[in-house]
Formats: structure tokens, sequence, C-alpha cells
């Protein structure tokens, strides 16, 4: 297969965070054909091979070559028809401090990209996280730097919360805001990034909680 015609090449190299790398190679599947070949190209990072295996496996697409070379590591992925999926994740986001949402949504964009229902509720100060004038922070005495922690994560592949929010939208997530957190964090439904947010309280995402395979609180 290393003499395979390829159809799309992403190139990943540089990058640290391989969710940054499967939505770029996921896009680029969407204009592929079943049967055609994908090339990603990544630093020689071992996650990257744990997490390639564990995301084809998921979606059903094929790893036909995985491979060190001179510049780092290649991939080539066979396009197979989407897997079903039948698993729900419902998660609670309380915190808008720059760390606190690293992980999850890290983790609900690594869900997104398996082909989960994704079900993401924020409230109390999570709400602003949703607000056009939204910007993470460190916490204390490492908030002056800040725009620095930023532009580090963002060169691994770590992209700003708004951006890791609106991919997580175009792959189909369910966000729902805390009505009752508005008002005392002085945010108004003309503030959000997107204009379809349900606003809700507790009863309606337990029910969306009663049906969830995953349930996270963070």
């Amino acid at each position: 297969m290393g003499t395979a015609t390829i159809a799309r090449s992403v190139d990943g190299t540089g990058k640290s965070i391989t969710t940054y790398v499967v939505y770029e190679a996921a896009a680029a599947l969407e204009d592929m054909a079943d049967g055609e070949v994908l090339e990603i190209l990544t630093d020689e990072f071992e996650p990257f091979v744990w997490d390639m295996a564990a995301w084809s496996k998921a979606t059903g697409h094929n790893i036909a070559l995985s491979e060190s070379t001179a510049e780092g590591h290649r991939f080539l992925i066979e396009k197979r028809p989407a897997a079903a999926r039948d698993t729900k994740l419902a998660m609670v986001l309380s915190s808008g401090g720059l760390l606190d949402l690293l992980s999850p949504l890290g983790f609900a964009l690594a869900a997104a990209l398996e082909g989960i229902d994704v079900h993401l509720y924020f409230q109390g100060p999570g709400v602003r996280v949703l607000t056009k004038r939204f910007r993470p922070r460190l916490p204390g005495l490492s908030r002056p730097f800040s725009r620095f922690a930023i532009a580090g994560m963002t060169k691994a592949g770590h992209i700003p919360p708004h951006d890791k929010l609106r991919q997580l939208h175009q792959l189909g997530a369910h966000i729902y805001v805390c009505g009752g957190s508005l008002q005392p964090f002085k945010v108004k439904k003309e503030d959000f990034i997107f204009d379809d947010l349900p606003i809700v309280e507790y009863f309606s995402f337990v029910s969306v909680m009663e049906d969830a395979d995953v349930q996270l609180y963070v």
C-alpha cells in the first residue's frame, strides 16, 4: 500500500494535539469517495499512532499504512463507509478558565470526531465561554501571561475554545445554556457566538443525561 495513489494529503507536522490533525483528516475524507486513500503526515509522536488507530477503528476507516519516515510519521487511511454509532455523551461545564477548558473541549471534540452524539451544558460562570467577548485566561498571578500560553498551545494544535466550539457545532454537537446562570453572570442571549442555543435548566438536561452512555462534570 506504500505506493498507493494518494487522493488527498494532510500535513500535521509541527502539531502535538491529535484532535487538531484528526479534524483536518476528517474534513478531507468528507470530500473523498469510499476506497480512496488519504495521506497524513505528522511528527514522530507516539500518541498519534495510538489515537489514529482508535479513531480509525471507531469510524470504520482502514489504516492501510503506518510508518516512520526520515521526516516523522506517515499514515495512509483508506476511506470506508461510516461506521454506525449509537453512543451519547453528556457533559456539564461550569468553568471558563483557560486550563479548565482544555480537557473537556478536547474530549468532546474527540468524541464528536468518532461519531458520538455530543451534548454540552454550560452553567454558572461557564456560560461566559459562549459569549463573543469571552477571552480565556490563566488563573491568579499567571493571568498576565495568558496570551503567551494561548500562543504556545495554539502552535501545538490546542486551538482557542471558541474555535473548538465552532468545530463541535459543525460536527453536530448539541450545546445548551443554563438559563438561571445568565443574569448572575451578566450574559444576554444576543451575546452568544451561536444563534441556535437552547436556554434550558436542570430538568431539560437531566433528560439528556438519562439517555447518555457517558456523563462528565467539569
